[in-house]
C-alpha cells in the first residue's frame, strides 16, 4: 500500500468512530432517558479521546509529509486530513475531551433551565462552557483572532471582519424593507387546532415532496429541530405546536434541506472527509433554500395549502392566496426559527455580536441576558418577556457552538445567490412545485453542488453552482421583489 492508501484506510475508521458519536448525539436529542446525562457525558467524552487521539496520532503527520496526490480528489483529501490535523494538534488531549463532556452535560441543564425561564440555573455551567471554548480557541488561534479560530470550525476561510462588512452591507435594506412592511396591514393567520399527530402525518408528506429518502433516515421531534448524519444514515427532527403548524412544517423541509445534501454526496466519497457538507454557511444554504425560496414559494403553498385543508379540515383562510400570505406574514416576535425571511438575519446579527464580545472576554455570562435585551430592543423595538423567548432560546451556546450562528446569515447569503441561477437554469420550477413536486430544484441542487460535499472550499462550492463570486444583492433583490409584492409596497 501507498502512504496515501495506508491514510485513506486509517481515516476510514476515523470517520466511522465519528459517526458513532453522532448517533450519540442524535440520541441524546430523541430518546435517551433524562436520568442517562451524566453517564451519556462520560461516553461523548471517552469516544472524543479516542477520536482525538486517531487525529492527532503521529503516523497522520507521517503519511502527510509522504504524500503529494495529482489527482484532484486525492488532493482536496489531504486538504480537509491536513487542516483537520494542524487544528487538532494545538488541541490538548484533556482539553478536547472535556469539552465534550461538559458540552453534552450542559445540553440537558440548559433544556430544563429553558423550560424553567431560569437563567441563573443555566449561567455556571455556560461561563464552564465558554471558559473551555476560550481555552480552545486560543490553542488554535497560535496567536491570532480566538473568534477567527472558532469560525474556522464551520466556516473554513472566513473571518469576523468579512462577515461583519456583509451584515454591514445587509442591515440597512434589510431594516428599511423590515420598516415598510410592518406599516402595511397585516395578512390574516390560520385559525384553529392542530393535532400534533397529524401534523407528523404531514412531515412525512412534506419530506417526500422534497425527495427525503426515508430508507435512509427518519423523521423524530426534539425541542430544537436539527439534522444529524451523512452517507446512508440521515435523520431529521421537528417540533409540534397545537396553534402552529407551519413551525413543524418549515422546521421540516429545512431539516431535509440538510439531509438531502448529506444525501446526495457521491458514495465514492463515504466514510472520507470529502462525504460530508463542506461547511455550515454553505450546508444552511440547503436548509434555507429548500425552506424559504422553494417552501415558501407561491407555487409550493398552493400545494401545501391542499394538503393540509385534507389533514386539518378548514384553516379559517379564504383561499391559497390568503394561505401564501399567511405562511410569509412579517411580524414581531422573539424566536430566531419563527422568523420571517426579512427579520431571521437580524436575529443572527444580534447573535454574532453578542458571541464575539463573550470570546473576547468584552462581555461576562453573568451580563449576557441583560446585554441580549437591551440588544433586542435597540433592534426590534420591544421587550423581551422571557428568558425562552431570549438568552436562552437556542442551543447552541451550550453545546459550545460559538462561531456557529453567523453560518445562518451565510447560509441565506449563498441561498440568494443559488436560487437565482437555478431560476435561471430550470425555467419550469414552479410548476412543478405547485404540483409538490421540489425534484427539478433539488435535482439542479444536487447535480450542481451537494453531490460534491467538501471537494470545492466553501466559496468555489457556490462560485461552481452559481457561476458567480457569493454576494448579498440576490438575496436582498428577492426578498424586496417577495414582500413587496405581498405587501403592496
Amino acid at each position: 500500500m501507498t502512504a496515501y492508501d495506508e491514510l485513506m484506510a486509517y481515516q476510514r475508521q476515523t470517520e466511522a468512530l465519528g459517526r458513532v458519536a453522532e448517533r450519540l448525539g442524535w440520541d441524546q436529542e430523541t430518546m435517551m432517558p433524562s436520568g442517562a446525562a451524566e453517564q451519556r457525558s462520560e461516553e461523548m467524552a471517552a469516544i472524543e479521546a479516542v477520536l482525538h487521539a486517531r487525529r492527532t496520532d503521529p503516523r497522520v503527520g507521517d503519511w502527510l509529509a509522504k504524500v503529494s496526490p495529482t489527482d484532484p480528489v486525492a488532493r482536496s483529501q489531504i486538504r480537509e486530513i491536513q487542516r483537520t490535523f494542524d487544528r487538532a494538534s494545538k488541541v490538548p488531549a484533556r482539553l478536547a475531551e472535556e469539552v465534550a463532556r461538559v458540552t453534552s452535560r450542559a445540553q440537558g441543564i440548559w433544556a430544563q433551565a429553558r423550560a424553567e425561564d431560569d437563567v441563573a440555573a443555566f449561567a455556571p455551567i455556560l461561563t464552564e462552557v465558554l471558559a473551555l471554548r476560550r481555552e480552545e480557541a486560543t490553542a488554535v488561534a497560535d496567536g491570532g483572532d480566538a473568534y477567527d479560530a472558532l469560525l474556522q470550525d464551520y466556516e473554513p476561510g472566513t473571518t469576523a471582519a468579512e462577515i461583519a462588512a456583509i451584515f454591514d452591507a445587509m442591515r440597512p435594506r434589510l431594516v428599511s424593507l423590515r420598516e415598510k412592511v410592518l406599516d402595511q396591514q397585516a395578512p390574516a393567520d390560520l385559525d384553529g387546532h392542530f393535532d400534533p399527530t397529524l401534523q407528523m402525518a404531514l412531515t412525512k408528506d412534506v419530506a417526500d415532496a422534497f425527495g427525503y429518502n426515508r430508507n435512509r433516515g427518519r423523521i423524530d421531534k426534539a425541542v430544537h429541530p436539527f439534522s444529524s448524519g451523512s452517507g446512508n444514515d440521515v435523520r431529521i427532527t421537528t417540533r409540534t405546536s397545537d396553534r402552529d403548524p407551519f413551525n413543524c412544517v418549515y422546521s421540516t423541509i429545512h431539516e431535509v434541506g440538510h439531509a438531502a445534501y448529506e444525501l446526495a454526496i457521491d458514495q465514492a466519497y463515504a466514510l472520507t472527509p470529502l462525504g460530508r457538507g463542506v461547511s455550515m454557511g454553505v450546508h444552511e444554504s440547503q436548509s434555507r433554500i429548500y425552506e424559504n425560496q422553494l417552501g415558501r414559494s407561491r407555487a409550493f403553498t398552493g400545494w401545501l395549502y391542499e394538503k393540509m385543508r385534507t389533514r386539518f379540515g378548514d384553516l379559517g383562510l379564504q383561499n391559497a392566496d390568503a394561505f401564501y400570505a399567511a405562511v410569509n406574514k412579517v411580524r414581531r416576535g422573539y424566536i430566531r426559527t419563527e422568523a420571517d425571511e426579512i427579520q431571521y438575519n437580524l436575529h443572527i446579527m444580534l447573535r454574532f455580536d453578542l458571541e464575539r464580545a463573550l470570546v473576547a472576554g468584552d462581555l461576562q455570562v453573568s451580563d449576557l441576558e441583560a446585554a441580549w435585551n437591551d440588544r433586542f430592543k435597540a433592534d426590534f423595538g420591544y421587550a423581551v418577556d422571557r428568558a425562552s423567548n431570549g438568552v436562552l432560546q437556542d442551543v447552541h451556546w451550550s453545546v459550545g457552538l460559538f462561531g456557529y450562528f453567523p453560518t445562518y446569515a451565510l447560509g441565506n447569503v449563498y441561498a440568494g445567490c443559488l436560487n437565482e441561477a437555478l431560476r435561471d437554469a430550470v425555467p419550469d420550477v414552479d410548476a412543478a412545485l405547485s404540483q409538490g413536486d421540489a425534484s427539478p430544484a433539488t435535482d439542479w441542487l444536487g447535480a450542481n453542488l451537494q453531490r460534491y460535499g467538501s471537494l470545492r472550499t466553501p466559496q468555489e462550492t457556490i462560485i461552481h453552482a452559481a457561476g458567480f463570486s457569493p454576494r448579498p444583492e440576490p438575496l436582498l433583490n428577492y426578498l424586496e421583489t417577495k414582500f413587496g409584492a405581498l405587501y403592496k409596497l
